[in-house]
């Protein structure tokens, strides 16, 4: 099973769901951390890093000897990321997808590909549970690309937790995709709340099956749970706003390592996911 969790917006609680998550899951767990431009879920899972790959794109490189300047490979660039200009043609390979178009289409077979760097990806254990995270490449404007690398480790057969970006956008989408389940984590404010509704209707759009855990719940007021409600989402786990939580969470240790008792939580949370999803 894969499950991403995510949220509208950042600060939510992401990633204290997912890497408690799967510590309380123990064994045969893969924890992919898709934030490439900010990962955090190893500063809890703390993992031996056993192997570091640097991850390219293709991008295209142009013969200029052998190029007639006829312009088909701008004209089928949707995202104008090479261009005829004069006597010369400039690829803008920050804006490439990589689709491979241009070279296809050049009569003069002009056009090459080679690689250009996105990032890295980092790959370790910790105590039976296999971590997986991504870092994006500084300057580097496209992080879905890396996020499908690291979704390229996941195991069939295995409990897959994916820490997703914050958000709605692109990379949001990229690490939520043929996922099972969609864990969204919230708070309830109206900020929360607001970021929430855009969150559902982008797992809306991909019809994944979903649910919802409140963070602080014990804070602001009760918008979160009336919308939920009205949407049928189920809410499958409430944490409240406990001193003893910051404090943990504040030295990078675990809530279920630091606080035993809520293991059982975090496990009845999987058990609901598990019913949802199957």
């Amino acid at each position: 099973m894969i499950i991403s969790i995510a949220s509208g917006k950042g600060g939510t609680g992401k990633t204290t769901v997912a890497t408690n998550l799967a510590v309380s899951f123990g064994s045969d767990v893969q924890i992919l951390d898709c934030d490439v431009e900010e990962p955090n879920s190893h500063l809890f899972i703390q993992p031996t890093i056993e192997e570091v790959e640097t991850i390219t794109t293709p991008v295209p490189e142009v013969d200029m000897e052998k190029c007639n300047l006829c312009g088909k490979c701008g004209e089928i660039c949707q995202f104008k990321a090479i261009v005829v200009i004069g006597e010369t043609v400039l690829p803008f390979l920050e804006l490439c997808h990589s689709c491979g178009g241009c070279m296809e289409v050049c009569p003069e077979k002009a056009i090459t590909e080679i690689g250009r760097e996105l990032g890295v990806i980092e790959r370790g254990h910790r105590n039976g549970i296999e971590f997986v995270h991504g870092r994006l490449r500084v300057g580097e404007a496209m992080s879905p690309p890396l996020i499908k690398k690291v979704r390229g480790y996941a195991r069939p057969g295995t409990l897959t937790i994916i820490d997703a970006p914050p958000g709605t956008s692109c990379p949001v989408i990229a690490s939520m995709k043929d996922a099972d389940f969609v864990l969204l984590v919230t708070e309830p404010t109206p900020f929360g709340l607001h970021d929430l509704k855009l969150a559902v209707g982008a797992v809306k759009m991909l019809e994944i099956p979903c649910g919802l855990v409140i963070n602080r719940s014990d804070m602001g007021d009760d918008q979160v749970k009336k919308y939920a409600k009205k949407e049928d989402i189920p809410v499958l786990m409430e944490i409240p706003f406990d001193r003893r939580i910051a404090e943990a969470y504040s030295r990078g240790e675990m809530i279920v390592e630091a606080m035993p008792e809520w293991k059982e939580r975090f496990l009845e949370l999987y058990h609901g996911i598990e019913k949802i999803a199957a």
